[in-house]
């Protein structure tokens, strides 16, 4: 299974060779947007910008070294497992850029409702500011966890590197959406992600809490009841705000928090419940408050 590994990965080079290119028009339009904040008076300090790339940097590095094997080991892994084969062929990657955007769509939903996995989500909507430095913000220990949310396509008979391949596209293409400098683009809210349907995702206006969690379409919200449109202007970051541009307490704040709630005294069961029930959620009370998002470290404001 192994053995082959790096041919079947190296034979997705056209892939991902299509999205550092994407990768290097980003980058270009974030130095441009950055620049023009700057001059125009817009952003008034680069705190969080810095942050923002000094963690996407950390990132690249642990990803580089061993996290990035984690993920693709362990979706190579499941293999052995798997009940059929799908071949390669132009129609099978339009089914599995669908089915990798179907499962990004569960995955970050659970990401908002399940704490544990909150405490590194979090990272990502943790910033006051929204912009296209914003889509850099990805925690360090996140990809400890996402595969596993990505080996049920293996097991239905995607090849592991269709299965990176596809999840890289997800995500590259939500790297543009993280700005305000676009208004709404008409019919394409009703079924793309855009910045508009993003900006939603990343507000901690109570009625944007935990809405709009597709990765390229938004009709996945729509389907299973999460969708808001942007009607009211969008406050940027999560309920408790973090109130540090220090990258270190921007990606363990979170955990701390969880690990002391977990230590409080009190009934085991209740105790460990904190883990996997939502930010928020209080025993005492059988769930979070009303108008209370979802944390107690709170909750959200925006994806990958």
């Amino acid at each position: 299974m192994f053995d082959n590994l790096e041919i079947r990965l190296s034979a997705m080079d056209p892939v991902f060779t299509v999205i550092e290119i994407t990768g290097l028009v980003f980058l270009l339009l974030l130095v441009s947007e950055t620049a023009w904040d700057v001059f125009s008076g817009y952003r008034k300090s680069l705190r969080e910008t810095g942050a923002n790339i000094f963690i996407s940097i950390v990132n690249t590095i642990l990803e580089r070294l061993a996290f990035g094997a984690v993920f693709v080991v362990a979706i190579f892994a499941a293999e052995t497992l798997a009940v059929a084969s799908i071949p390669l062929s132009w129609w099978s990657w339009l089914l599995a850029v669908l089915a990798a955007d179907l499962t990004y769509y569960w995955m970050h939903r659970c990401e908002h409702r399940v704490r544990l996995l909150w405490t590194y989500h979090s990272v990502h909507h943790s910033s006051p500011e929204f912009n296209f430095s914003t889509a850099l913000r990805l925690a360090w220990m996140e990809a400890l966890f996402t595969w596993i949310f990505f080996v049920p396509m293996v097991l239905a008979g995607f090849d592991p590197a269709q299965v990176i391949a596809a999840l890289a596209i997800v995500i590259a293409y939500q790297s543009w959406i993280h700005t305000e400098k676009v208004g709404k683009l008409g019919f394409l809210e009703t079924v793309l992600n855009t910045p508009s349907n993003h900006r939603v995702h990343h507000g901690r206006n109570p009625v944007y809490l935990d809405k709009n969690y597709g990765g390229i379409l938004i009709i996945w919200d729509k389907m299973f009841g999460t969708y808001e449109a942007e009607t009211e202007k969008v406050q940027f970051g999560i309920t408790e705000p973090v109130r540090s541009s220090n990258p270190f307490i921007i990606n363990f704040r979170e955990t701390a928090l969880l690990v002391k709630d977990v230590l409080r005294p009190g009934p085991l069961n209740s105790r460990l419940a904190r883990i996997i029930m939502p930010p928020g959620w209080r025993k005492e009370t059988g769930a979070k408050k009303p108008g209370k998002p979802q944390g107690q470290p709170p909750r959200h404001s925006g994806s990958k």
